[in-house]
C-alpha cells in the first residue's frame, strides 16, 4: 500500500493541478501567456510560475487570473479531479438523417453547452455555402476548409457538442483530429429511417430524379460503416423515438 502524501507533497500536487488548469485553458483558447499576462494585469512571469506548480499565488492575483479566462475561481481551486478535456467535447457521427443536429442541439441544452453544426463553420471559414464550396473549389479545398473550421472550433470550445458532417470519417487526418479531441458517438440508423427523416425535413435534393436514392444510402453506409465503427460508443437510434435516444445520450455521456 502507498504511504499518504505528506503535507508539503499535498500542496505541491494541489498547485500543480492549478497551474495544469491555467495552461490547459490557455491552449484550448489558442491564448499566449504574453495575452493572458496583459489581460489579468499578472505578470508573465507570475503566469509562468502559476503553469510551472510554482504559483503558491495570492487569492487576489489568482482571482485576476481568473476573471481574465471568464471563469468561476472556484474551478481552478477546486481539489476534484478534472475531467477528461476530450471528453468535455461530445462529437455526433453519422450520414445525413442520423439525428445529429436534432439530438445534438437537444444533448448541448441538457449539459449547458454550446451546440456546433460543422457544416456551418465551414462554410463561415470558406465564406460560402456548401454547394458552393463543392462547385468553385472542389472536394480537396473542401476538405482544407473543414480541417481548419474543426481546429478553430476545439481552440475556441473546450466544452461543445458537435455535429460532424456525415462524410468527415473519410478523411483520415481529420478523423484523427476529432478522435483525438472529442468523445465520438455514432447515430446509427437504418438506411430507411435516414431517407424517411430528411424527406420528413422537407428537403428532397438529395433524393431529386434518382431512382435508386435508397440504394445509394445503403452502398455508402455499408462503405462507411466500419469507418463511424471507429467512434467512442453507438446508439441505434432506429426505430425508436426522439426522446429515448436522448435519454441514452444523455446516460452515456456523464462524467
Amino acid at each position: 500500500m502507498n504511504a499518504p502524501l505528506s503535507h508539503a507533497q499535498q500542496d505541491s500536487a494541489y498547485l500543480a493541478q492549478l497551474g495544469q488548469r491555467v495552461r490547459a485553458w490557455r491552449h484550448a483558447h489558442g491564448t499566449t501567456r504574453k495575452a493572458l499576462a496583459a489581460t489579468s494585469g499578472v505578470s508573465e512571469r507570475y503566469l509562468a510560475q502559476l503553469e510551472a506548480g510554482q504559483g503558491n499565488i495570492s487569492v487576489l492575483l489568482l482571482r485576476k487570473v481568473a476573471h481574465a479566462m471568464h471563469v468561476a475561481v472556484e474551478s481552478l481551486v477546486r481539489e476534484t479531479p478534472d475531467q477528461d478535456p476530450a471528453r468535455r467535447r461530445i462529437a455526433l457521427l453519422g450520414l445525413r438523417g442520423a439525428g445529429k443536429s436534432t439530438l445534438g442541439a437537444r444533448l448541448a441544452a441538457a449539459l449547458g453547452v454550446p451546440f456546433v453544426e460543422l457544416d456551418s463553420e465551414v462554410e463561415r471559414e470558406a465564406g460560402a455555402k456548401l454547394g458552393e464550396v463543392f462547385a468553385m473549389y472542389g472536394q480537396e479545398a473542401f476538405r482544407r476548409f473543414e480541417r481548419r473550421a474543426l481546429e478553430r472550433v476545439i481552440r475556441s470550445h473546450a466544452a461543445a457538442v458537435i455535429a460532424a458532417g456525415g462524410s468527415l470519417v473519410t478523411d483520415p487526418d481529420t478523423y484523427r483530429l476529432l478522435l483525438d479531441n472529442c468523445h465520438t458517438i455514432w447515430l446509427k440508423a437504418k438506411p430507411e429511417e435516414h431517407m424517411n427523416r430528411v424527406i420528413a425535413q422537407g428537403d428532397m435534393r438529395p433524393f431529386k430524379g434518382r431512382a435508386a436514392a435508397l440504394d445509394e444510402i445503403r452502398a455508402t453506409l455499408a462503405d462507411r460503416d466500419r469507418l463511424y465503427a471507429r467512434a467512442d460508443m453507438t446508439i441505434e437510434t432506429s426505430g425508436r423515438s426522439l426522446k429515448s435516444s436522448l435519454d441514452e445520450l444523455r446516460t452515456k455521456v456523464k462524467p
